[in-house]
């Protein structure tokens, strides 16, 4: 089947058409390219504009009106630029998904899957999450995801939308054929910082919170390998209907995990074990807008959508590292 894919030049998008590809359908891309590259779109069905053009959205379904789904990415995600940009924030993640929303249900186009984030949580005791846990955003970014949700879940409740909303955790790697991947030049998760250290491109990884109260004081997080991730879309594509069926609403929430939680010093650990070599490391206060974290609970998606992580931690850390040694020539940086 045909996948309208919004923000499908991104990291997680571009990956997410692969997957889809692998499969059998036929992803239709659209982004505005403010920060996914366009090589990403190579040999793939590409409309370059913006999600708030109710005109461009019309022409996409009338060149293709058989697309069956819309898997919806686009947005900005970094937490503490929005603390900084909190207005750019709620323009392109809130204002202007309403308006694509709204041009969906008026062109009869009632499948949404939405890429929500697992920052919308309030920090657990155990760490551990499930979709009906306490939510407590701590960054305009994170608030975007949440104020989407409720969105989606009033236009569903009142007319003809219907949306699977999928949290993720915090997605590493790239995808088994090294042609897409995290594309930023100074990446601002996690891995990305660590993995400059290591490779020499800066001084140190900066812990940034040293004071949580987990195991060894540092962040956790679930890292999930994108690749998981991306299959994990191509079975709520191919069981939407089922999925929402079995809710009994017209939308459902769904954890997208490992179900275990890793601590930055542990990550560290990782990528030093996996390289065989020390990562230099310092440490710092938190940044604005930094919790905790949490892990999945991923019961409900391994029920809903027949699906669970097949990829180690290691795995995430060797993809990354196969694919920041291949970088900059597709992306031709120098």
């Amino acid at each position: 089947m045909k996948i309208l894919v919004t923000g499908g030049a991104g990291y997680i998008g571009s990956i997410t058409a692969t997957a889809l590809e692998q499969y059998g359908h036929t992803p239709i891309i659209m982004d505005s390219l403010l920060s996914g590259p366009r090589v990403f779109t190579r040999n793939r069905i590409f409309y370059d504009g913006d999600i708030v053009d109710r005109s461009f959205i019309q022409k996409i379904f009338e060149e293709h009106p058989d697309i069956e789904c819309t898997i919806h990415m686009a947005a900005r995600i970094v937490a503490p630029e929005s603390v900084a940009e909190p207005y750019e924030y709620y323009r392109d993640n809130v204002a202007k998904s309403l308006e694509l929303f709204d041009q969906l249900g008026r062109l009869g186009q009632s499948r949404i899957i939405f890429s929500s984030s697992a920052s919308v949580y309030a920090a657990a005791k155990s760490f551990e999450v499930f979709e009906d846990s306490p939510l407590d955003p701590q960054s305009p970014y994170a608030r975007t995801k949440q104020v989407m949700e409720m969105i989606l879940a009033d236009l569903a409740a009142s007319g003809p939308l219907r949306a699977i909303i999928l949290r993720y955790f915090n997605p590493i790697g790239s995808d088994p054929y090294l042609r897409s991947g995290v594309y930023a030049r100074e990446p601002s998760h996690v891995l990305g910082q660590i993995l400059m250290a290591a490779r020499g491109q800066r001084e140190a990884f900066m812990v940034t919170g040293t004071d949580y109260p987990t195991r060894d004081g540092t962040g956790l997080r679930d890292y999930i390998h994108v690749w998981d991730l991306a299959l994990a879309h191509v079975r709520a594509v191919e069981r939407f209907d089922e999925v929402l069926q079995r809710a009994g609403e017209p939308t459902s929430i769904i954890n997208l995990g490992t179900g275990s939680g890793v601590t930055v010093r542990e990550l560290i650990s990782t990528v030093e074990r996996v390289l065989g070599r020390r990562v230099p490391v310092r440490d710092a206060p938190r940044r604005p807008g930094d919790v905790v974290g949490s892990f999945a609970n991923v019961d409900k998606a391994r029920t809903t959508l027949n699906w669970s992580t097949q990829h180690s931690l290691e795995d995430g850390v060797r993809s990354a590292l196969d694919w920041a040694a291949k970088r900059n020539d597709i992306l031709g940086y120098e």
